[in-house]
Parts: C-alpha cells; sequence; structure tokens
C-alpha cells in the first residue's frame, strides 16, 4: 500500500541531497507518494518566523511523516528553530541518531565505532525561554520534567532491547546542575532496575565528550539531555569520517520526522559536491519505520556497497582509501547502480517487517505525586547602589511572614557571611533576596525545622509590594517549595 509523505527540501544543500534522496527512493520502487512542503530561510523572509506556513501543519497533520532537508535558521533574534518548533509541536520526544564506522573504506582512527545517540528531544534548553533581565544579565531556562526525563530514558531501554544492544549509557552534568540533570540522572537509575539484561553506566558529560573522542567503543546506546545529545552525536558523527553521513529520527507518538544530521551548508550549495549519504540515511530508516523494509535493505546495501567500492564525495575523499571522487548527482547514480548488490565487508541489512518497534505509551509511565509546600521565594532584583545601601534598605523592611535568609549574585553568597572581610568584589545588577517563612528554617535555607507554618501565595505579593515601596526594583520571582519536606531549590555557594 503506497505511503505519502511530506517532504520539505530546505536550503543550502538541502535541495541538491533532497533531489538524490527522491530518486534513489523511486528507482528502489519504494511505496511513497509525495506532498511537498516549503520551509526554511524564504519562509523566514516572508515574515513567518517559525520557517513554516501555516497551510503546512494541514499537510503534517494528514501524512503524519516528515523526510526533511537541512534549513537555514537566520542568525540574531525574532526567529525561531523551525527544528525545535517541529519536535515540540509533533511531540518528536526521541532524537534516534545511530552512528558506525566505514572501516577500512572511510578514513577514521575508530574502525569499532557503533554507536546509537537517543537524545530528548523538547525540553532542557532547547525550550528557547530567553530574557534580558538588567542591564548586564541575561537568562536562558532549562526546563525539565519527571515525565520526560522518564519517557526517553524508558525509550532508549526498550531500543536496546528491540535492536539487540547490549548497554546504556547516561550522560549528565549532575554535579553542578544537581537539581535538573540530577533528575534526569536519578530517572535513569531508578528505570535501570527494571531492565537487568542490560548494562548501565553514568559519566558526567565533560568526560564523556573526551571519552567519545578517544574511546567510543566502549559506549552502545547514549541517553541524554537535549543540549549534551545535539553536540555529542555531531562529534560521533565526524569521528566516523563525516558529520555528512549520519540521518536522524525523531519519533513521537503520533509523528515521525527523518534528516540527516548535518547542517545546510550554503557555502557549498549548487556546487554538486555535497554528501547525500546523511538524508539517504534517514530515508532509510524512515522505510524502516514504515515497514517497507525490502526498499530500505536495497537501498542501506547498496549505498554500503558504493562506500566500499571507494565511490566518494569530497568530505569523505582520501587518496589512501577512495578510487574516485565524485558529485552529489554522480555518487547517486552509483547507488542506483548497485541495486541488488550487497556488502563485502560492512553490515549487511537484514531489516524485517517483524521487528519490534520501539513504542512508549504514556500508560506506561510512573505516576509521581508529591506533597508540595510553599516556604518562601527568592526575589530578583536589579540593584545599581552600593552593597550597603541594599542591606539599609533591607532593615528598614517590616514582615510578620518573612524573614531575609540570603543574598547572592550569579549562585555566590554576599549575606550573611561570617567575615565580612570575606565579601567577595559586588558588581551590581542582577541581586537574588532569598526570603522564608519566619520560623520555617534554622541556620540555612535548607535547614528545615517547621513545616507547619503556612505561606500563601497572596503573602509572597504583600511582601513584594512593600519591597517595590521601598523602590527596590525587582525583576521576577521565583516560589521556593519543599517536596515531601524536603527542599526543591538551591543553596547558594558558601550557605
Amino acid at each position: 500500500m503506497t505511503k505519502t509523505i511530506t517532504i520539505a527540501y530546505g536550503d543550502g544543500i538541502g535541495p541538491e541531497i533532497m533531489d538524490s534522496t527522491i530518486e534513489i527512493l523511486q528507482q528502489a520502487k519504494a511505496q511513497l507518494d509525495f506532498n511537498i512542503i516549503e520551509v526554511g530561510k524564504n519562509i523566514y523572509e516572508k515574515g513567518f518566523n517559525s520557517g513554516l506556513m501555516p497551510s503546512a501543519w494541514d499537510d503534517l497533520n494528514n501524512t503524519k511523516i516528515l523526510l526533511k532537508a537541512p534549513i537555514t535558521t537566520p542568525q540574531g533574534g525574532g526567529y525561531k528553530s523551525l527544528n525545535v518548533t517541529l519536535r515540540k509541536k509533533l511531540g518528536l520526544f526521541a532524537n534516534v541518531r545511530p552512528v558506525s564506522s566505514f572501516h577500512p573504506f572511510v578514513k577514521t582512527n575508530f574502525s569499532q565505532l557503533d554507536v546509537v545517540v537517543i537524545r530528548e528531544n523538547e525540553e532542557d534548553l532547547y525550550a528557547g525561554i530567553e530574557h534580558r533581565q538588567t542591564e548586564q544579565s541575561y537568562q536562558c531556562l532549562k526546563l525539565v520534567t519527571k515525565q520526560g526525563c522518564e519517557k526517553i530514558i524508558r525509550y532508549a531501554f526498550e531500543y536496546a532491547i528491540a535492536n539487540n544492544r547490549k548497554k546504556v549509557s547516561c550522560f549528565s552534568k549532575d554535579n553542578i546542575m544537581k537539581i535538573t540533570d540530577g533528575l534526569f540522572h536519578k530517572t535513569f537509575d531508578e528505570i535501570a532496575k527494571e531492565y537487568p539484561q542490560i548494562q548501565t553506566d553514568h559519566y558526567i558529560i565533560d568526560i564523556a565528550c573526551a571519552r567519545l573522542a578517544t574511546k567510543p567503543q566502549i559506549f552502545d546506546v547514549i541517553v541524554t539531555m537535549n543540549l549534551y545529545g545535539d553536540i555529542i552525536s555531531d562529534i560521533v558523527a565526524e569521528i566516523s569520517g563525516s558529520v555528512g553521513l549520519a540521518g536522524s529520527a525523531n519519533i513521537g507518538k503520533e509523528y515521525a520526522m527523518f534528516e540527516a544530521i548535518h547542517g545546510s551548508a550554503p557555502d557549498i550549495a549548487e556546487k554538486d559536491i555535497a554528501n547525500p549519504s546523511g538524508l539517504i540515511q534517514a530515508a532509510i530508516m524512515m522505510l524502516v519505520h514504515l515497514n517497507q523494509t525490502q526498499s530500505a535493505n536495497l537501498i542501506h546495501n547498496a549505498l554500503y556497497r558504493t562506500i566500499e567500492d571507494g565511490i566518494h564525495t569530497a568530505d569523505i575523499f582520501n587518496s589512501s582509501t577512495s578510487k574516485k571522487q565524485v558529485g552529489c548527482k554522480e555518487f547517486t547514480k552509483a547507488v542506483i547502480a548497485n541495486f541488488g548488490n550487497q556488502p563485502k565487508q560492512l553490515k549487511i541489512a537484514n531489516y524485517s517487517e517483524n521487528s519490534k518497534k520501539t513504542i512508549i505509551s504514556s500508560q506506561n509511565l510512573i505516576k509521581y505525586v508529591a506533597n508540595k509546600t510553599l516556604i518562601g521565594f527568592d526575589l530578583f532584583i536589579d540593584w545599581n547602589q552600593d552593597f550597603q545601601s541594599l542591606l539599609n534598605k533591607l532593615k528598614t523592611l517590616e514582615s510578620e511572614k518573612f524573614e531575609i535568609k540570603m543574598i547572592s549574585a550569579m549562585g555566590l553568597l554576599l549575606w550573611p557571611l561570617i567575615d565580612q572581610h570575606q565579601m567577595p568584589n559586588y558588581n551590581q545588577g542582577l541581586t537574588i533576596l532569598r526570603f522564608i517563612g519566619k520560623g520555617i528554617t534554622g541556620k540555612n535555607s535548607h535547614d528545615i525545622i517547621n513545616t507547619d507554618i503556612k505561606i500563601l501565595n497572596q503573602d509572597i505579593i504583600a511582601m513584594i509590594d512593600l519591597i517595590d515601596q521601598s523602590k527596590i526594583d525587582f525583576v521576577k520571582y521565583e516560589g521556593l517549595y519543599l517536596f515531601d519536606n524536603k527542599p526543591a531549590f538551591s543553596s547558594g555557594q558558601g550557605e
């Protein structure tokens, strides 16, 4: 049965590699019809800041499948990344990026490389929520949910089982971001217990990148957060021989999007030198997703045989491993000419229509209910006078509900200090005042001694109004909560 999919030609080298991929799909007799939507630079320039025409959503709602070439997002303010918009609006929570070595046919230092990066796709810093708060201070919010962590981590384990993988590694930075990245690591450890047949380990992201760059063969499946996954998947693709070789799948409950992992490379556009392999690999993943495995096997084996034959585009051409340097069009013809042939050394494709699908239902997710208690608030202020003047202002505030527990800037404790001579240099600007309900805490804001005292939102509003009357310019406030009587906020460095 023929399946209609949506295709987007994108920008830069996008039209060239999409033409290549479509020609290969058609020659392989994939049972596909194509609806074309326009995305990217031209749409941005027409005044659509999302990079997508409103009518394109109707097409996507009908087909549920998007094969997309890379696009160019204009730099500067006012433009939203189309990739991020698509992933979030279509619920594409899992970004799956398999990368393997083509040794000895493509030059690489890592002949045993065979890694799948599974990247959380909807949360983290890529929510794109940013603000300028003061003359000098800017903010980007890192948003993470328990459900989002569990969904992607469970997907990684289910993927490992479905694809006969042996180990899942978790990458985070929870030695610094103890609440957000800490949640990801903790959730990984919890879910790992449900899969005793899968080996697990955890790496701090900085040493993880170092290991990937020097010993990638020690990894199998990697699951990580959005930003880290974006970075490490490019690292892995590059050390395989070229970032132009890898494709990716963006998977959700209803929709799926397939794309090369590289960018639009406008500097080499329309020169017939681009490598279409990444988008071809993405199309193979799409065919497997659609259970058109006969065409997937045909294209996979022809692509790998072409690379074995030493017919290479400029990005992977090497005089010691390659036989002929070709452009995008000639490479496409070579792949089609290899239909029916199999690689002799590289892995032969054997995709089956009975392959187990990696599907995560919301019914599989654990429902968490925690007791939430409001105990105070952090008030972010814009202060442009000396620090002692701020202290003098705060001393004049009279509140029956709150006491000021801490003053900090950029996470560093400014007050109270045991020795005021230890006071760091204070650069006026964004400063945080921590107010806690009187009698709730002891020596510091994490020393909880009484949880029976009730603080209401209206108490906070009244306190902020009092502060505003004292001519302290506030930017925003964050509520401070206990969940199951445990502090759910960071302490100050030095508190």
